[in-house]
């Protein structure tokens, strides 16, 4: 079955961003690429079920086994040393990426506390969007009685966007819920 956000791209959005756009050609019109979730987990330093737990939170959130992010290099202010696993990272691309896409904008945004939008100012200038959620509570799959620590993580939308206006209409059109 064809995720309903990825069947809206094809069917709607694509046609609209062209002429909003005004895009010669339809191969122009920017599309999403990949979802790239991280989580940062200091503390796996320290106690390494700590990763264990995050991982199996994010497992949860995707649909899809993490990979175990490792230090790069040694830092002793952080009692770090290289090749330690300090984060995990997940990238949901075809039809699993516009599932997670559309329960992000549709159940898991509108949960978060005290929201009104999400900024604007959070492209990097190349067409891609970074969103930051400071606790896993948000999404409805995480049972709140199981976790043990909120842990933040951060949501990268790639997109084959030339520029940040294009990126901006694209996300808008799938209903990213925009401050003001």
């Amino acid at each position: 079955m064809v995720p309903r956000l990825k069947e809206r791209y094809e069917k709607e959005i694509k046609l609209a961003l062209k002429e909003k756009l005004n895009l010669k050609n339809i191969m122009e019109v920017p599309k999403l690429e990949k979802i790239v979730i991280n989580m940062g987990i200091g503390e796996a330093t320290q106690n390494i079920k700590a990763l264990d737990a995050a991982a199996a939170d994010l497992k949860t959130i995707t649909g899809q086994a993490p990979v175990i992010r490792r230090a790069k290099k040694s830092i002793s202010s952080f009692r770090l040393r290289k090749g330690m696993p300090i984060g995990l990272s997940v990238t949901l691309r075809g039809d699993r990426m516009y599932e997670f896409l559309d329960r992000l904008i549709s159940i898991v945004i509108p949960r978060i506390r005290d929201f009104r939008g999400i900024s604007r100012k959070a492209f990097d200038g190349r067409g891609n969007y970074t969103l930051g959620l400071k606790d896993q509570l948000v999404f409805p799959e995480i049972d709140y009685n199981k976790v043990d620590k909120n842990r933040g993580m951060n949501i990268t939308i790639v997109t084959t966007a030339k520029d940040d206006k294009s990126a901006f209409a694209l996300l808008e059109m799938f209903g990213m819920p925009f401050r003001g």
